[in-house]
Parts: structure tokens; C-alpha cells; sequence
């Protein structure tokens, strides 16, 4: 798909046609944005499923004069009066939002991009996917797995206690009750059974399981809330949720710990002194079957043997690009403030806002989007941007 020059909402009549092969409607009440695309038209506005709080998406296709309401994957922008929507390469129409906030003023629309067109085809329904611009590149998140008693829960401990501002946990979901002194959105994000599988059936979820008639699972929301914060998000989870993670749109480095030897395995989980010799067994043939997928399965780029518990975190902080001497940060990624009045121009690779309006300084924000990465669900990063003076 090539690239098209851009256009500005609130400067068109309504139903005003463009010779770019472009269709740009607004309504006074709604405030609809249609964008032409080949035969296709899509109209970003209004409430996604009678939401008020997330933006709608409709598609008319004109081969078939029919209309239809896609599924939208991740988590949209909120309503507003008035939208730039600008075509780019790879199946994404760029947001603009007028008069919004820092983190919800640019936003990505994925159309025909190729996590879109799989999801298409795995879901068998039309599909569209919301990603949020932010400025800054961030650190890939790390999947790691292993066997029940190998001793990645003691590995991640040291992580956290030895770089706490570098590494965060993502909060789960979970359709089961709160226990004694759990919070929700910190120990779990507790949810409703019906809403939970909707979601799920959304693609809002990297990776789940129901256990004992409950579900459990990790949200794409809730990595990238990590992420937005400036940490490096830590998933601890089974060969089957990496198996899905991988799967998934996020990019991540996938780590699988082994124990030195099965008899050592056995052992460690005797010491524990905290099952019964069934559950032992149960989890001893549960560890064959994830050790031999994680080391055969193609999941996982790097597999370290917990043989010492101390050389085993060394290596662990060496395959992450830490050392002892100088920890490397976290990015810290950030919204994009724009002014409320505001024009938009396109040149190439760059994204011209004009500032606007009586108290105008004459400053122009480019948005640079050469470098960016990611993209639906979740997040697309990279963006560059300056402010300079028009005149």
C-alpha cells in the first residue's frame, strides 16, 4: 500500500472528496473520520461496542456494498472532537488526536498490517488493532520457564532485589476470588468468568489457562504497563504459556531453566517438605515433559542449567547485557504532548504539526516515524520527535 499525503479533520466539509483517492467525513455530534482505502472505507469515531470510553471502528467494503464491525484488538484511544488520520506503509493509519492528553494523543490503527491479516485468518472475522505511539525505545521483556522446584522463582527474587528500578512483574488476571489480604490490580486483576473470555476471544490475552474451573492469564495491557514505566517486564510462566507468548505479537527473549540432573530435581522438591509423595511424582513427570519441550520445542533462544545457584544468576545477568559494576537502565518511554490547535501535514517519513490559534508561538512539532517498531496489540515505540520554530 503507498503512502498518500495527509489531511485534517476539522478543515473539511462534510463528505468533501479528495483527488488522493481519500474520504474524509465529520459529523457535529459524532465526529466520524472516514478514510478511503482502495475499495474499503474506514470510520474511525463514535464508541467501539456502545463504549464511551474507547473509539469505534466500521468498515464498508464497496465490492459488496456491506458494512461491517470489526473485532479490535488492544486497547483503543478514548473519544474526542476531532481526529487527523494520516495512511501509512504496512497497513496503518496514524491517529492524531486534537486537544488530548500527552499518553493518548497518538495512536496507530493497524488495517492490513501482517499481525492484522493472521489474526484475520486464525479468528475468521474481520479484524482491526489499536497501538499507542510512544517516544522512546524500551527493553524486550523476558519469558522464563522452567520445571516446578528449578529455581527460577529464586533467580527472578535476585533480579528484582538486586536492580528493583530495572525489572517489573505483570499483574495477571484471574477469575477466581480474592483470598485472605490479596488486592486487586496488585496481586491479581480480578475478573468476572464471562468478561475474562471475552477478552480472551478478543485477543487481548497473550497467553491463558483455566485451572480448577478458573481461568488465569497474562494481558498484553499488562506487559506494556510495565514497559510504559520504564521497567523491563519479567513473565513467569509454563513451556505452554511461552509456547503462546511466542506466538504472540510481542518480541521477546524466551530463557528456560533446567535443573543439573532429574535426581537433583527430585531432591530439591523432597527438601521443600511441603507435598505429599504424590504431588512429587505428579510434578516430576510434569518436569520430564517441560524440560524435553524446552529444550526441543525451538520456544526458548537460551536454556541455563541451575546447577549453582550463584553461576547460574551470573549467567543469567550476562544473557540480559548486565554486570555487576554498571546496571543498565531501563528506557523510559513518554507520551507526546501537542498543542490543542493544531494543522497536519505530511512529508515522507515525517509528521508536520502546526501550531495554531490566537496564543500561537509559531512552533512546530515533526513526529518522525523512520524508526519506528512494535505495533498492534500494544504499543508502537520508536517515535522521534522535535519541536521547532516554523518561522
Amino acid at each position: 500500500m503507498g503512502e498518500a499525503p495527509t489531511f485534517f479533520v476539522d478543515h473539511l466539509e462534510n463528505g468533501q472528496e479528495h483527488t488522493n483517492g481519500f474520504r474524509v467525513k465529520t459529523e457535529p455530534e459524532h465526529r466520524d473520520t472516514f478514510v478511503q482505502i482502495g475499495d474499503r472505507s474506514y470510520v474511525i469515531g463514535g464508541n467501539h461496542e456502545g463504549n464511551p470510553l474507547f473509539l469505534g471502528v466500521q468498515i464498508h467494503d464497496k465490492n459488496i456494498n456491506k458494512w461491517s464491525t470489526p473485532t479490535v484488538l488492544g486497547t483503543g484511544p478514548k473519544p474526542c472532537k476531532a481526529y487527523s488520520a494520516i495512511v501509512l506503509k504496512q497497513g496503518r493509519i496514524l491517529v492524531i488526536k486534537k486537544g488530548s492528553a500527552s499518553d493518548d494523543s497518538i495512536w496507530f490503527l493497524e488495517v492490513d498490517s501482517p499481525f492484522v491479516r493472521e489474526q484475520r485468518k486464525l479468528l475468521g472475522k474481520e479484524v482491526v488493532a489499536w497501538s499507542k505511539g510512544v517516544r522512546g525505545n524500551a527493553e524486550k521483556p523476558i519469558v522464563i520457564s522452567g520445571p516446578s522446584g528449578v529455581g527460577k522463582g529464586t533467580l527472578i527474587a535476585m533480579l528484582m532485589k538486586e536492580f528493583p528500578s530495572m525489572f517489573g512483574f505483570s499483574v495477571s488476571h484471574t477469575t477466581r476470588s480474592p483470598r485472605c489480604m490479596e488486592e486487586n490490580g496488585v496481586h491479581y486483576h480480578f475478573t468476572d468468568k464471562t468478561v475474562m473470555e471475552k477478552e480472551i476471544n478478543d485477543g487481548k490475552f497473550l497467553e491463558f489457562a483455566s485451572v480448577h474451573g478458573n481461568l488465569y492469564g497474562t494481558s498484553i495491557e499488562s506487559v506494556e504497563v510495565v514497559t510504559d514505566s520504564g521497567k523491563r517486564c519479567i513473565l513467569d510462566i509454563d513451556v505452554q504459556g511461552a509456547r503462546s507468548v511466542k506466538a504472540s505479537s510481542l518480541d521477546a527473549i524466551f530463557i528456560f531453566v533446567c535443573p543439573p540432573s532429574m535426581k537433583e530435581l527430585e531432591d530439591r522438591l523432597r527438601a521443600r517438605g511441603t507435598e505429599t509423595e504424590e504431588q512429587i511424582q505428579k510434578r516430576l513427570r510434569n518436569a520430564e515433559a517441560e524440560i524435553k519441550a524446552g529444550e526441543s520445542s525451538g520456544i526458548f533462544e537460551h536454556i541455563l542449567y541451575n546447577d549453582k545457584l550463584e553461576e547460574c544468576y551470573k549467567n543469567l545477568k550476562n544473557l540480559l547485557g548486565i554486570n555487576d559494576v554498571s546496571p543498565v537502565n531501563g528506557v523510559e518511554v513518554e507520551g507526546i504532548s501537542l498543542p490543542k490547535e493544531h494543522t497536519v501535514t505530511k512529508v515522507e517519513d515525517k509528521i508536520l504539526i502546526q501550531e495554531t490559534g490566537e496564543a500561537t508561538k509559531n512552533n512546530m512539532i515533526v513526529l518522525d516515524l523512520s524508526s519506528i517498531n512494535g505495533g498492534a496489540p500494544g504499543r508502537t515505540r520508536g517515535i522521534i520527535l522535535d519541536t521547532v520554530n516554523s518561522s
